[in-house]
């Protein structure tokens, strides 16, 4: 029989009684202790530091949410091993150091494009273009632009008021004394050999022209000093014939534009002519003639201040700062005097004055 008195637990009932509420009366759950997991997993028991390291390195990776740990890692910067970095910039090296693509080459028919569209920008941007010599009449314009060679259409308007006083018809002109127009004309330079053109060019008209200049090319070609220029000019501008005039602004432009890579003229005019219908030929010469002299000059072209740069495959031989450009521009374009004493009322610009005056 059992010694236990009745309604009293015996001391293995309070043992196990002890073990489920902690000692404390309360009820908490069951927990394997740090030595039975070690008896667990490797048959031995746990020490009691390693019970405490244990404990201690639960509770930390307990209290760090998987946010702080992603956190962290996306902080720590990743870093390269010194073999990796030198791969690296070896490559970057390379890549920096192989020879670049070459541009594509642009078709005969995108050039076409790209040219008409530099006409069509430059008719907006001088809707005002005109020939720059000062005339009246054809043999004025003629005259003028035997003149103009080897100087500016400035200084032979300067001096064409006394000539044409002084010889206001092929007749009177030709019968001049050269010593005296020599003196008249010797602003413009070469007066000698100009002198000797204008009176054989009087001469032929007044006898095989009745006084009159011609409309037509292959006669003005055999005038003295009248080359396909000076004939185109004359046919554009007096006749209303259409032309195009291939001085020097004309033939530098083209070719930095690449419509053509021919130096001579005669050919630089007929590509051209190939190029654009026969109705804009005039005033394409005068528009790209006035960008020549404003904007697009031959030593320092102000690229910065182009109003065609994206349209041009030279853009960046000359100055790019849109600042320093426009300080190279000229004429109306810079607020400076034209070239005309008498120019077309639509020019925006200011005169130029007369000779000595400035």
């Amino acid at each position: 029989m059992s010694s236990s008195t009745p309604g009293k637990s015996s001391t293995a009932d309070q043992t196990g009684a002890s073990g489920a509420t902690g000692g404390t009366g309360k009820t908490v759950p069951e927990r394997t202790t740090a030595t039975e997991a070690g008896a667990k997993a490797g048959g031995k028991p746990a020490t009691k530091s390693a019970t405490k390291a244990a404990a201690k390195s639960a509770a930390k990776s307990a209290t760090k949410t998987p946010t702080e740990s992603a956190t962290k890692a996306a902080a720590k910067p990743a870093t390269k091993s010194a073999p990796a970095r030198k791969a690296s910039a070896t490559a970057a090296a390379a890549k920096a150091a192989a020879p670049r693509k070459a541009p594509k080459a642009e078709s005969h028919l995108a050039m076409v494009r790209r040219a008409r569209r530099i006409n069509r920008e430059l008719a907006e941007v001088y809707p005002y273009a005109h020939p720059e010599l000062d005339f009246r009449n054809p043999f004025e314009l003629l005259v003028a632009t035997v003149l103009s060679a080897q100087t500016t259409d400035l200084r032979v308007n300067q001096t064409t008021p006394a000539l044409f006083a002084a010889y206001p018809t092929p007749e009177d002109m030709a019968a001049a004394v050269p010593e005296e127009m020599e003196e008249i004309i010797r602003p413009t330079g070469f007066f000698r050999a100009k002198t000797k053109s204008l009176l054989g060019l009087s001469a032929a008209l007044r006898d095989e022209f009745g006084g009159e200049v011609p409309g037509r090319l292959e006669d003005l070609v055999k005038l003295p000093g009248v080359g396909r220029k000076t004939a185109n000019v004359v046919l554009g501008n007096a006749f209303g014939v259409p032309g195009i005039t291939v001085d020097t602004h004309f033939g530098r432009l083209v070719r930095r534009w690449k419509w053509t890579d021919e130096e001579d003229p005669v050919k630089v005019e007929a590509v051209v002519a190939g190029i654009f219908p026969k109705s804009e030929w005039t005033m394409l010469s005068h528009r790209v003639v006035f960008h020549g002299r404003r904007i697009c000059h031959a030593r320092k072209p102000a690229c910065g201040a182009c109003p065609i740069a994206p349209l041009c495959p030279s853009y960046g031989e000359g100055e790019t700062d849109p600042d320093k450009a426009r300080k190279l521009l000229k004429y109306e374009m810079g607020g400076r005097p034209g070239q005309r004493l008498s120019p077309p009322a639509d020019y925006p610009g200011k005169p130029a004055p007369a000779l000595g005056e400035g």
